[in-house]
């Protein structure tokens, strides 16, 4: 198992990341320069925090591609999750 996992999306200001999932895990929305700091193990900037109750719902600051994490913060399980993009109006 990975002890994260991973999905990258176009969304717009406005749009709402809707994750769920069935362990307490850090949710991070991303951009692509701040993904890859991540991965490195560099330092980063992340919209999010490490959260118990699900779900969590996150918007993007600014239009463009995003990467929305769910770390597992160091560890691995099995896990059941879902991430939803609720396209704004």
């Amino acid at each position: 198992m990975a002890d994260f996992l991973h999905q990258r999306e176009h969304l717009s200001v406005g749009d709402i990341v809707a994750v769920n999932c069935s362990h307490q895990c850090n949710v991070m929305l991303l951009s692509d320069g701040n993904f890859s700091a991540y991965r490195s193990g560099r330092g980063f900037d992340y919209y999010g925090g490490r959260y118990k109750r699900f779900p969590v719902r996150l918007s993007p600051p600014s239009s463009g591609y995003w990467n929305v994490v769910l770390d597992l913060g160091g560890g691995s399980a099995r896990i059941t999750h879902s991430i939803r993009i609720i396209k704004r109006s």
